[in-house]
């Protein structure tokens, strides 16, 4: 038997949450996929450059590369549990809002959902640290090929 609409009140009320989450890693994902776009594109001008280097210069250039790699291992991680967040959040919604309508319980469903997405959140964030990290070891690597040294 379907809810009628001052049933459902509370039932967007409790939605607002989930889509708050949607919206906050949708701001996460275009970070990720900005940072994507700058080791593909750095990754491309290392790997030209190997062609032409001393082999001094290409090992410190397959150093950087095989960081490099691991930035976008980190980071593909990184989206793929971001998005599992977002669809968690997504399927936690839809879970409120098709057991209110038709009065199924739903706690441990709806507690699993929320759960999930925010271990999902929370491995994707750490994923993320992880490439901020990897990024600050190839620049430590590159001042110091440069002869800056580490600050």
């Amino acid at each position: 038997m379907p809810a009628n609409i001052s049933e459902l009140i509370p039932v967007l009320q409790m939605s607002v949450s989930p889509v708050v989450v949607i919206s906050g890693v949708g701001l996460l994902l275009l970070t990720l996929t900005n940072r994507l776009g700058r080791v593909i594109d750095r990754s491309r001008q290392l790997v030209s450059q190997l062609a032409d280097a001393s082999e001094e210069e290409a090992a410190f250039l397959r150093e950087e590369i095989a960081i490099i790699v691991r930035r976008a291992g980190f980071i593909q991680r990184s989206v793929f549990f971001a998005l599992l967040c977002v669809l968690m959040a997504a399927l936690l919604v839809m879970t409120l809002f098709i057991s209110a309508l038709f009065r199924l319980p739903s706690a441990w469903l709806v507690s699993a959902l929320f759960i999930g997405s925010m271990i999902s959140l929370s491995v994707s964030l750490v994923e993320f640290i992880l490439d901020v990290n990897q990024s600050l070891q190839a620049l430590y690597i590159e001042l110091k090929h440069r002869g800056a040294g580490r600050p």
